[in-house]
C-alpha cells in the first residue's frame, strides 16, 4: 500500500514537472514572440526612416527643378519661346549704350537657328581640338578667339604650342560656319529684345565646352556654382548657349538652372539649341554637375561696349575667306 502511495506521488511529481516544463516552454516561446515583434517593429522604423531620408534626398534634387521651361524632347521652331523678367539695376552701374543695352530683360529658347547638322559639325570641331589636350577634371574648354585650350591643370595657347598642326585639326569651312552661325545666334537675340545687331559685340570668353562626370581637379573644374554673367565678367550684356549635344542620350545631368526667387527653371540641352538671356543678376544660373557621359556646348557672349569687342576667330596665316 505504501508503495502504491509512492509511485502516486512519484507519478502526480512528473505530471507537475511536465506540467511546469510546458509552462516554461509557452512563457519562452511568447518571450521570443513579443522579442521578435519588437525586433519586427524596429525594422519598420529603421526601414522608415530610410524611406524618409531617400524621400527627402530625392526631393532635394528635385527641387533645383521645379519648372521645366523646356525639355529635350520639344522642337522650338520657328520663333523662340520667350520668358521676360524684370531688369536688374546691375546695368546703372556701366555705361549705357542707346539701342543695346537691356531695357527689355529676359531669357529665351529657339532650335530654329542652328540646324542639328550644323551641331553636329561643330561638335566634331570641338572633339578634334580637345583632343589635342584636355583637362584631367570634369570640365575643359577651346577658345578659338584666344586661343586658350585647358590642358591638366592650366590652359595653352592651342595656336602658338601647336602651331602649324592646327590646320591639320581646323578647316577654314569649320571657321565659317562658327561666324556663320555667330552672326544668326546675334539676329536672334537682337530681334527678341529689340536691339539693334550692328551695335552688339562679340566678347570674352566664348568658348567651347566640354563637360563629363570626371571628378573636379582645380576650381576652373568647378563649373557648378551659381553666378551672374554680368558680376563674373562685367563687359557681358547677353549670354548665349549653342548646345551640341542631347540632354538624357548623350549625357544625364548638366540641365542650365536659371535660380529664380520662388522656384528654379531649367532648360534641357539638345542638340542644336539655342539658349540666350540678359546677363544680369535677373539671370542668375547655374549648370547641374553631369553624372554621366559628355556634355558639348558653345558659349557666346555679347557686349554693348566696343571696347570689349573681340573680333571672329581665323586659323592662322589664312583669311576670313
Amino acid at each position: 500500500m505504501a508503495l502504491l502511495r509512492m509511485r502516486n506521488a512519484q507519478g502526480s511529481n512528473a505530471t507537475e514537472i511536465e506540467k511546469k516544463i510546458k509552462r516554461g516552454n509557452a512563457l519562452r516561446q511568447g518571450s521570443a514572440w513579443r522579442g521578435s515583434r519588437w525586433l519586427v517593429a524596429l525594422l519598420l522604423v529603421v526601414l522608415s526612416v530610410c524611406v524618409a531620408a531617400m524621400w527627402l534626398y530625392v526631393t532635394s534634387l528635385d527641387s533645383d527643378v521645379t519648372e521645366t521651361l523646356v525639355r529635350q524632347g520639344e522642337l522650338v521652331s520657328p520663333q523662340p519661346r520667350v520668358y521676360t523678367v524684370q531688369c536688374s539695376e546691375d546695368y546703372e552701374n556701366y555705361k549705357r549704350y542707346p539701342g543695346c543695352t537691356p531695357v527689355k530683360c529676359g531669357r529665351a529658347v529657339t532650335d530654329g537657328v542652328v540646324t542639328r547638322e550644323e551641331a553636329q559639325i561643330l561638335r566634331r570641331l570641338a572633339e578634334r581640338g580637345l583632343a589635342l589636350a584636355g583637362s584631367e577634371g570634369g570640365a575643359s574648354i577651346l577658345d578659338l578667339h584666344s586661343g586658350a585650350l585647358s590642358m591638366g591643370k592650366q590652359f595653352v595657347n592651342i595656336y602658338r604650342y601647336f602651331g602649324d598642326q592646327v590646320r591639320d585639326v581646323f578647316t577654314q569651312e569649320d571657321f565659317q560656319l562658327y561666324r556663320n552661325v555667330r552672326g544668326r545666334i546675334q539676329a536672334v537675340i537682337a530681334e527678341t529684345f529689340g536691339l539693334d545687331p550692328t551695335l552688339m559685340y562679340l566678347t570674352k570668353p566664348t568658348f567651347f565646352s566640354r563637360i563629363n562626370s570626371t571628378t573636379a581637379k582645380t576650381q576652373h573644374d568647378e563649373y557648378w556654382h551659381p553666378h551672374i554673367d554680368k558680376v563674373t565678367y562685367g563687359s557681358f550684356d547677353y549670354t548665349s548657349l549653342l548646345y551640341l549635344s542631347d540632354y538624357g542620350t548623350d549625357f544625364t545631368g548638366g540641365r542650365f538652372i536659371f535660380m529664380d526667387q520662388n522656384n528654379n527653371r531649367t532648360v534641357e540641352p539638345r542638340a542644336g539649341r539655342v539658349s540666350f538671356f540678359s546677363s544680369g543678376t535677373e539671370n542668375l544660373h547655374r549648370v547641374e554637375k553631369v553624372t554621366w557621359g559628355t556634355r558639348y556646348a558653345i558659349t557666346v557672349s555679347f557686349t554693348c561696349d566696343p571696347a570689349h569687342a573681340i573680333a571672329d576667330p581665323a586659323i592662322p596665316g589664312g583669311t576670313h575667306g
